[in-house]
């Protein structure tokens, strides 16, 4: 393997990948992370970290933190996942991917060990991410937790703060099927003595943290009771202002005085600075073209409301699912008067087409089904006029599909 194209799809078709596959892919449990970084020497003690978990806004938050902390001069790590349409994406220093040369050289250097060890394609990534930006020698790293918590491969930091941005009813087949046990799952990344921030304050889940807290011995600090200055952000979904308040919370705390003006100037560059994709993303202009990864029921109570807002002769909303997701929720909230454009992403865990039809029928939708994701967005492309509006979403892996279209 000499090119990072092989490389890359080495990884992704020798290796189990949740996103792809679902629960099969799915190894809960640290001990394999904790072998394989000793392996690498344990890169994951040589930088300050920051951790953060939840159900919805975790990538944002993720993004915004580190979009701050690059204005204060400091130079940061950045680890997300999943990619929308290079591999890379998922591991970045100041908004910067990853080499191809550095994936090339780790994945040929440790292929043995990955195979020997069985270690899962997630476990990978974060043992890269690690090895890179230790060698690169970070002053920050921002940490985004896979799925869960307590047993997801980056729990294996003892980071400088802990953040849950916020707890939904999403993975439920993995966390549990009540907030207050998915909480305990999230809740898993508080360490002893490391200070956590929680992004919204919700009567189920509330008592869980405090008791972990508690249990560890650290503080505990709800964004929704701190007072937020005027701070302008270029992101454009409304959701964003939810995750603007636990990120400058977390900053807040992070950062004390140093947090001034200069630095809070990083959340109007968000995606300047990180290269953040898919969040409310204007993909065209008359018509209005809209790419955003919500893809739950909660995050939908607050799309929808934003779309039903916006000045348009008509709305045409483009969709594809995953299984795991609560589709019906989402249906049941969906507006009656769009015209709606439905396909199936094209990864393995997508749901089928012909398995959303009778939601179809049962909410009365005005809908058209697709073979792809493209044809379904070029189909709603040329049914829209200049004054429509098109938004395309219900998926990470549906826009994906569209970003990789465009740059093409």
């Amino acid at each position: 393997m000499n090119s990072f194209e092989e490389v890359t799809q080495w990884l992704f078709s020798q290796l189990p990948i949740f996103q792809q596959q679902g629960a099969s892919a799915y190894k809960p449990g640290l001990d394999k992370m904790l072998a394989f970084t000793e392996m690498l020497g344990q890169p994951h003690s040589s930088f300050p970290s920051i951790h953060i978990a939840g159900t919805n806004g975790k990538g944002s938050t993720s993004h915004m933190i580190a979009s701050v902390l690059q204005e204060n001069g400091y130079s940061v790590g950045l680890y997300t996942s999943p990619h929308l349409v290079r591999f890379s994406e998922r591991i970045r220093i100041n908004g910067v991917e990853v080499e191809d040369q550095f994936v090339i050289d780790f994945v040929r250097q440790h292929q043995h060990y990955f195979l020997t060890e069985q270690l899962s394609f997630f476990e990978i990534t974060v043992g890269m991410a690690f090895a890179y930006f230790a060698e690169k020698e970070v002053d920050y790293a921002v940490i985004e937790v896979g799925l869960g918590g307590r047993l997801d491969a980056t729990n294996i930091v003892s980071p400088l703060l802990s953040v849950i941005t916020n707890i939904g009813l999403d993975h439920t087949e993995f966390l549990g099927t009540s907030l207050a046990e998915i909480a305990a799952e999230k809740g898993g990344i508080i360490k002893t003595g490391i200070p956590v921030v929680i992004g919204k304050k919700q009567a189920e889940t509330k008592a869980i943290f405090e008791e972990l807290a508690k249990q560890q011995r650290t503080t505990l600090c709800f964004a929704e009771e701190v007072n937020v200055p005027s701070i302008s952000l270029d992101l454009l979904g409304h959701y964003q202002e939810e995750n603007k308040r636990t990120a400058f919370t977390a900053l807040r705390q992070l950062l004390g005085d140093q947090l001034d003006e200069r630095a809070l100037v990083g959340f109007s560059k968000v995606v300047q600075n990180t290269g953040l994709r898919g969040r409310w993303e204007i993909m065209g202009n008359a018509p209005l073209i809209i790419a955003d990864v919500t893809h739950n029921k909660d995050g939908f109570v607050q799309v929808i409301p934003q779309l039903e807002s916006l000045e348009k002769a008509k709305l045409h909303i483009v969709l594809g699912f995953v299984q795991g997701k609560a589709i019906e929720e989402i249906f049941a909230l969906l507006p009656k008067n769009a015209t709606y454009y439905l396909s199936a992403p094209d990864i393995s865990r997508a749901i089928p087409v012909n398995k959303i039809e009778p939601l179809i029928e049962t909410y009365r939708l005005n809908a058209m089904t697709y073979t792809t994701v493209i044809e379904a967005v070029n189909a709603a492309t040329v049914a829209a006029q200049e004054e429509d509006v098109i938004y395309v979403g219900g998926s990470t892996f549906v826009v994906a599909e569209i970003l990789s279209e465009r740059a093409l």
